[in-house]
């Protein structure tokens, strides 16, 4: 009667025990270029594939999730499906000696380098002189006002810009829009305006 006693309560022991918890978890881990948006794990022993795991939403490109399966098998697959309805899968992989399980290259996806600077699109002080003095011009000057120089004369050796005439005044493309001007009339007056914005402009009306 003790012996029958003594078995009983080592089956009562063996019943209560709590199940031994399961060494197949692990990370899965997205080294692809596309998003996750679907996984399943089932025992490589069935061919049911089973629920979708991926309960808290897609994997991202270089991102991870924790994987518990319900089972304790070892031996699993692990399939998942991209963004773009493509899929991929892993066979009879042994999971309880794995820590990860990556889709991919085999490493974290190193940082995404960031987008080229946009190209700087150079201002453009380039205008049309008009003379509306009503008198003859016989010298026409203008520089960028980063220049510390007057340059040669735009209209060049026995030219002259009658009133109501005009001519292209071509400057250098870069970061400054203001040019300074000097004319000189027939008589040897000379007239200057500085500070002059001209990438905003055509053409400068000389008054």
């Amino acid at each position: 009667m003790r012996i029958l006693a003594v078995l009983a309560a080592l089956v009562g022991l063996l019943a209560g025990a709590s199940p031994a918890v399961a060494q197949n978890r692990f990370w899965l881990q997205n080294n692809t270029e596309q998003t996750i948006v679907a996984a399943n794990v089932s025992p490589s022993r069935v061919e049911d594939w089973g629920p979708n795991i991926l309960t808290q939403g897609p994997v991202r490109p270089g991102m991870q999730v924790w994987v518990q399966p319900t089972f304790p098998d070892c031996y699993l697959d692990i399939r998942v499906r991209f963004a773009d309805g493509t899929e991929d899968g892993h066979l009879g992989v042994h999971a309880c000696t794995l820590s990860r399980i990556a889709f991919g290259r085999d490493v974290p996806l190193a940082a995404t380098p960031p987008p080229p600077e946009p190209e700087r699109v150079l201002a453009n002080p380039s205008f049309t002189f008009v003379n509306r003095t009503g008198e003859a011009i016989r010298e026409i000057y203008v520089s960028l006002t980063s220049n510390r120089n007057w340059g040669n004369d735009r209209l060049g050796p026995r030219q002259i810009l009658p009133p109501g005439g005009s001519m292209p005044i071509s400057l250098p493309r870069g970061s400054v829009c203001t040019a300074d001007m000097r004319i000189v009339f027939m008589d040897g007056r000379i007239m200057e305006q500085r500070n002059v914005e001209t990438c905003s402009i055509r053409e400068f009306v000389w008054r």
